[in-house]
């Protein structure tokens, strides 16, 4: 293993340079930093983590909450591909991720925030929880650096995609097409849900779009049996949506699937649309019409904030970050004239 020893001999420093070149102190030249830098990463060079732990109080370890209600755990292609992102932009930090549970030494059980100071996490990333539930409250109201996904929760550190703007767009595009009768499969009670219920009311009532209350139906995220019995339901009105919108990607391949069996042609004989923009969307046939959330910038901007809390907490701003998604048109939304929509 390389030492600062080692690294010294070779630039012909002292020890004491190569250790300030290394952690950037300010009385070192910028040219010499460069130097000493480059050595160290040619010969290999890899702190040593104890070492650092021991100097700046730190585990570089955060933590991440991460469940949901259907206990998809990372087979949930949208927050798989979240907490990919915030992975790679902790790693880059050098920091290491655990997931946080319940679990203890010699199968006791901790609570959430128990299990966080046993490991001695820097921060948490909490994404995809119910809020409600007493022990991710007591961890997110602690004084361990915290950072949300999708959620605003008091004080916190927030990073959440532009669900009202994504559902705006998504309207927008499908009445753009032609169609005035949308209905809308939403997911279960949530942040998400209820913003993107809000938008889709609004911008009907914007272009003067009636929704009836039987073309608005609830079913589970990433749902495929609920959404193909609402999509049934649908389809069976005296007078049926020309175009369904579906809570999420995964979700629609149940609407897909009973559309299909009925003999009817996508999108032909109805329009469909999803939210997510999962890579299995653009392998349906015809491609899914869909809202892409912004998955990379979502699990990057929520580790370097975090990351900067954790490091500079006296500076480090408390805010929403909000990012925005793109539509994806896909080839599931039929143009109708006039006569149809």
């Amino acid at each position: 293993m390389v030492s600062l020893k080692d690294i010294a001999k070779e630039c012909q420093v002292s020890v004491a340079t190569v250790s300030k070149a290394l952690n950037d102190h300010a009385d070192i030249s910028e040219e010499r930093k460069k130097m000493i830098r480059e050595k160290a990463e040619e010969m290999g060079y890899r702190p040593n983590l104890f070492a650092r732990t021991l100097k700046t109080n730190r585990s570089y370890n955060i933590g991440v909450l991460f469940t949901d209600a259907e206990h998809n755990g990372l087979t949930h292609d949208y927050f798989a591909a979240v907490l990919d992102s915030f992975k790679v932009a902790a790693e880059a930090r050098d920091y290491d991720l655990t997931f946080v549970n319940c679990g203890g030494s010699g199968g006791k059980r901790m609570t959430y925030l128990e299990h966080a100071r046993y490991r001695g996490f820097d921060g948490i990333m909490i994404a995809c929880v119910d809020f409600s539930e007493s022990e991710v409250l007591q961890l997110a109201l602690s004084d361990i650096p915290v950072v949300t996904i999708d959620y605003i929760f008091n004080d916190r550190l927030a990073v959440v995609s532009d669900n009202a703007k994504g559902m705006e767009d998504l309207f927008t595009y499908i009445y753009q097409m032609g169609h005035r009768r949308i209905a809308y499969i939403h997911g279960t009670d949530s942040a998400v849900t209820t913003n993107r219920l809000s938008s889709f009311y609004r911008t009907a009532e914007k272009f003067g779009v009636e929704i009836p209350d039987e073309y608005v139906m609830m079913t589970r995220y990433r749902d495929t049996k609920g959404a193909g019995e609402a999509t049934e339901k649908l389809l069976d009105l005296r007078r049926p949506p020309t175009c369904i919108l579906y809570p999420d990607d995964f979700a629609a391949l149940g609407g897909i699937h009973v559309i299909r069996e009925r003999g009817m042609s996508i999108p032909e004989d109805i329009s469909i649309a999803g939210y997510d923009g999962i890579r299995l969307a653009k392998l349906t046939v015809p491609n899914l019409t869909t809202l892409c959330q912004d998955t990379q910038h979502l699990g990057q901007y929520a580790a370097e904030k975090l990351i900067d809390l954790i490091e500079k907490p006296k500076t480090a701003m408390r805010n929403i970050t909000i990012v925005q998604g793109k539509l994806y048109e896909g080839q599931t939304v039929l143009k109708l004239d006039g006569s149809r929509g």
